[in-house]
């Protein structure tokens, strides 16, 4: 028993000895696979190809890094016998490694294209492949509608690309432009690609892309036979020569179809053109790895560039057939969906056109019976208005009875009024009697009131002469008396005090009435000041910013201080009249 078990634990440790793991990254997303031990590189790139339904192989490669370079995967050769972490799960990415020469006419599936797209993408952003600012801006609205399909401007407003990486931070930092200023720039373009779908709008970018001249191009230090430090490019038309500090424009290329034979042996790559008379030219890499990847390129691109120039085989035929009966379908497809979202549309503006028609016809219906309700309510009123016309007619018809009557009345009132009107003139006639009686009894009073004065005024003179006699007889008994120089009559000095005591009050009143009204004007004229200041305090404030400091001549340096001492020309004065009543006052 305890054999047995031993013996099904050894077998199961074998059998998990002979498998591992691998986590694949794609420019999509990371895929994770159990393999075999015997497994060869291309045993679990056709898994991976599977997997993501790719059948455009020949441009991708399963990518690893080896003490700081890149290397692929051999298809002819073990996984595990390669230089990778044997750290579970392996890491590797599934990256393009050939370049087409035109991705509209080479690139089928549209898996292909998405792939193609995103690693150019990272590497324009990562800035592996220079872009001018201009074109950036137009790839970023490429991306931009593969992304978030037709522009809308009620659905994209302005902040939606705000979390967008778009740009190379290079053209971002070349200018003095705010986010919002690229935001602006981009969506004007992406505007314009209204109608293209995620794929064609993937296609548009890879052929802007591809003119490039960094696109496609792997770059490698190498150095000629004088020792002289150079890159090396290689891509899909042939090999290139650089400047190092160069790397837009190569001094020297030479194209695929004029290479007859590139060889390397330990360090020296000796690439022979097609005329046997050029000079072959040689360099020397620094590693070994490099040199092997550089062959690597060089007889991948070469094989494609052959092969682009050849028919096409039966399974890229039929991919392609199968590509442009799909694209076919996808056109009819779309027109489709547009014709129905045309007639949706259509169907909506009319929906909406009936829902407006019917929205004015219940209007029209609504004032209709307000105006039908106003009607009937009018209706009522003339016929409560004829109902108080006729009790009116009534109460007129009455009154007029009642009027008529009242004339009678006054008829017979008049006739009583002759009879009245009779005793009134007898009472008349004898009221003129009696005044005529009075009149002639007052005549008579007045004569007697005439013969009366007369008669004071004899009294009054018999006085006056008896006076008269009286002072004479009194004049002459006291003739011997003096009289004072100075006395004068009590009647005239008391008439003279009295006169100065009128001419007293009069002044004095004068005087008040003269204060008041000068009190009035100065409560007027402080209270017109104070608004004057506040306008000037407020006007003062406006202008104050645009005020030049060294322009202030030495009046406005003065009031500038008397304003903040909070002096003014009314406490000067105030101030004045002290000083001044303080003088008067010494002097006196």
């Amino acid at each position: 028993m305890a054999s047995a078990f031993k013996l099904g634990l050894n077998s199961l440790r074998r059998k998990q000895a002979r498998t591992f793991s691998v986590r694949i990254a794609t420019m999509d997303a990371d895929m994770e696979f159990g393999c075999e031990a015997k497994w060869k590189g291309k045993d679990l790139f056709d898994l991976v190809c599977r997997t993501i339904g790719l059948r455009e192989t020949w441009f991708f490669g399963l990518q690893y890094t080896v003490k700081d370079t890149e290397a692929w995967l051999k298809m002819d050769k073990k996984v595990l016998d390669h230089d990778v972490l044997k750290e579970e799960p392996i890491m590797l990415h599934f990256l393009a490694k050939f370049y087409p020469e035109n991705a509209e006419e080479e690139l089928v599936q549209d898996v292909t294209q998405h792939l193609f797209f995103l690693q150019v993408k990272k590497r324009i952003l990562e800035e592996e492949i220079y872009c001018p600012p201009e074109a950036s801006v137009l790839l970023a609205s490429y991306a931009v509608q593969a992304k978030y399909g037709d522009y809308d401007p009620i659905i994209h407003k302005p902040g939606f690309l705000a979390q967008e990486e778009l740009l190379p931070k290079r053209v971002i930092n070349l200018y003095q432009m705010t986010p919002e200023m690229w935001e602006e720039r981009i969506t004007a373009c992406y505007a314009e690609h209204r109608g293209r779908t995620r794929d064609e709008a993937q296609m548009e970018y890879l052929k802007i892309a591809q003119d490039l001249e960094m696109y496609g191009v792997n770059y490698f230090f190498i150095r000629n036979k004088k020792g002289t430090s150079l890159l090396l490019g290689v891509d899909a038309l042939g090999l290139h020569i650089y400047d190092p500090e160069n790397k837009l424009t190569p001094k020297i290329s030479f194209p695929w179809n004029e290479i007859r034979n590139i060889s390397y042996s330990d360090k020296e790559f000796a690439i022979k053109p097609l005329d046997k008379t050029a000079d072959v030219f040689k360099f020397n890499s620094t590693k070994l790895r490099v040199n092997k990847l550089i062959l690597q390129l060089c007889i991948g691109n070469h094989d494609l560039f052959i092969r682009r120039r050849r028919v096409d085989s039966l399974e890229v035929q039929q991919m392609k057939a199968q590509a442009r009966e799909e694209k076919a379908r996808k056109q009819m497809e779309r027109q489709r969906l547009e014709r129905e979202k045309r007639l949706r549309e259509e169907a909506e503006r009319a929906r909406d056109e009936l829902q407006r028609r019917l929205i004015q016809l219940q209007d029209e219906a609504h004032m209709a019976n307000e105006a039908l309700l106003r009607s009937e309510e009018t209706a009522d009123l003339l016929a409560e208005k004829a109902q108080i016309a006729e009790e009116e007619a009534k109460l007129l018809a009455q009154k007029a009875a009642e009027a008529e009557q009242e004339i009678q009345r006054i008829k017979v009132t008049a006739i009583r009024s002759e009879e009245e009107k009779r005793l009134l003139e007898q009472k008349k006639l004898e009221a003129e009697m009696l005044a005529l009686k009075m009149a002639e009894e007052s005549e008579r009073r007045a004569k007697e009131a005439d013969q009366l004065k007369q008669d004071l005024e004899e009294a009054r003179d018999s006085e006056r002469r008896a006076k008269h006699k009286l002072l004479e007889i009194t004049s002459k008994a006291a003739y011997s008396v003096p009289q004072s120089a100075n006395a004068m009559p009590p009647d005239i000095s008391s008439f003279n005090f009295s006169t100065e005591n009128l001419s007293y009050d009069f002044k004095d009143t004068d005087m008040k009435r003269l204060s008041m009204e000068i009190e009035k004007e100065k409560v007027e004229y402080m209270e017109k000041s104070k608004h004057l200041q506040e306008q000037l305090n407020e006007l003062k404030t406006e202008i104050e910013s645009l005020k030049l400091k060294e322009r202030e001549t030495p009046l406005d340096i003065l009031h500038n201080e008397n304003t903040d001492k909070g002096t003014s020309k009314q406490s000067n004065f105030k101030k004045v009249q002290r000083l001044e009543k303080g003088n008067v006052s010494v002097y006196l």
